[in-house]
């Protein structure tokens, strides 16, 4: 529990002025998985029999007396948004889901609309098992199907087939007006022609929003040590191309660096706050927060390795460690966010969201100006067209 002296100590003078605490949404780590994906750096951790009525009951116990832990830090704040992700969450039972959600209702204000996502896997769908999602509270699936092509599944270590995938996303069709679908591109031996087969899959499924994500080979996976032969960036950017071209076409508007949307109003709002630099507290193994005060932004990590989460947050000690964010890195973690938005944000977010002035902007703001990569907009932060396709050199401009 967070002691009144931790507390005093947070909200003592310090040198950002925050006129307002930004929004705040709340972040629930579920980490199992039925097996570990050799692309996945998440902090997941395979049990291939599935999950037992003790396990998950265990488990929700420590995110039980995490949330209770945590509460002084948030008191009062209502939360826009949920999501529920992993690992696989989808292991999770809709009645272990629907007791999972009651009890942060319990303790936690969620606003009225509040959106509630929950990650879900083909390999772990049973028929009406989405509806049972539906009625336990929640309001949109996010759904990793990664590929269509067997061939492709086979090499990604994906534990559903393309059948099962198409299943999937017919079966949250018929129970949620909002979810989305995970694709990846430039896999392992994929061609432009394989890809515009996926995207005719894809879009003729019509979801109403997209998360579209080039394959990367990150440290500590098992591609990252075994490479695959992957598409090179010539080709991959080719192939990003044809996804712009395709869903373009279809009326899907870019709205993020990987999202898509069918509409405005499809938009994720979880996704939306970490952008736009809200607030959000992570609870479950290894889940980040990101938490405002008056003078000061906090970040926080919870213990990564499930058991030890388990015995640490049942005595109060579930955050691993945690800093306040130096005054001279929050430009630098603001742009990070906000420029992967293609609109990008009002100037005045940054000073709403850091407590900061915008001259801590200035310099980078100047430096894209003069390469080109921001808009020349006096009340907006905006990566110019060039500025999204070279993102990575113009967010660093800003450290």
């Amino acid at each position: 529990m967070v002691s009144s002296e931790r507390l005093r100590e947070l909200m003592r003078p310090g040198t950002l002025q925050l006129a307002a605490l930004p929004p705040l949404s709340l972040y629930v780590h579920l980490p199992w998985c039925l097996r570990k994906c050799p692309y996945c750096d998440f902090n997941s951790h395979e049990r291939p029999s599935g999950l037992d009525e003790d396990s998950a009951q265990q488990y929700l116990a420590a995110l039980r007396a995490d949330l209770e832990s945590a509460l002084p830090l948030v008191w009062g704040r209502p939360v826009v948004s949920v999501f529920i992700g992993g690992g696989t969450p989808s292991l999770f039972t809709p009645a272990q889901m629907a007791q999972c959600l009651s009890e942060l209702r319990a303790r936690l204000p969620l606003e009225a609309g509040c959106e509630i996502t929950l990650e879900a896997n083909p390999g772990t769908f049973e028929r009406d098992r989405f509806r049972g999602y539906r009625d336990a509270g929640v309001t949109r699936l996010s759904i990793g199907v990664q590929s269509f092509s067997d061939v492709q599944l086979n090499r990604l270590g994906r534990v559903h087939d393309a059948n099962q995938a198409l299943n999937a996303v017919e079966e949250a069709k018929a129970c949620f007006e909002r979810f989305n679908v995970d694709l990846m591109y430039a896999l392992p031996q994929q061609s432009l022609q394989e890809l515009a087969s996926e995207l005719d899959t894809l879009l003729q499924l019509s979801p109403p929003h997209l998360s579209l994500y080039h394959l990367t080979l990150e440290p500590n996976t098992r591609f990252f040590s075994n490479p695959p032969a992957v598409p090179d960036a010539d080709l991959a950017s080719e192939m990003l191309d044809l996804i712009s071209e395709r869903t373009s076409q279809a009326g899907w508007q870019r709205y993020e660096v990987s999202a898509y949307a069918a509409d405005v109003s499809q938009r994720s709002v979880h996704n939306l706050n970490y952008w736009e630099f809200g607030d959000y507290l992570g609870i479950g193994a290894g889940a980040h927060s990101k938490l405002s005060f008056p003078h000061r932004v906090l970040r926080q990590v919870r213990w990564r390795e499930p058991r030890q989460y388990q015995q640490q947050a049942l005595t109060g000690s579930a955050i691993s460690n945690e800093h306040e964010v130096a005054r001279a890195d929050l430009p630098f973690e603001f742009a990070m966010n906000a420029l992967r938005l293609r609109e990008g944000v009002p100037l005045s977010l940054f000073t709403e969201r850091t407590g900061l002035p915008l001259s801590a902007l200035q310099r980078g703001r100047e430096q894209g100006l003069a390469k080109g990569l921001l808009m020349d907009d006096p009340a907006r932060l905006q990566a110019s067209p060039k500025g999204f396709d070279f993102l990575s050199d113009l967010q660093q401009l800003f450290l």
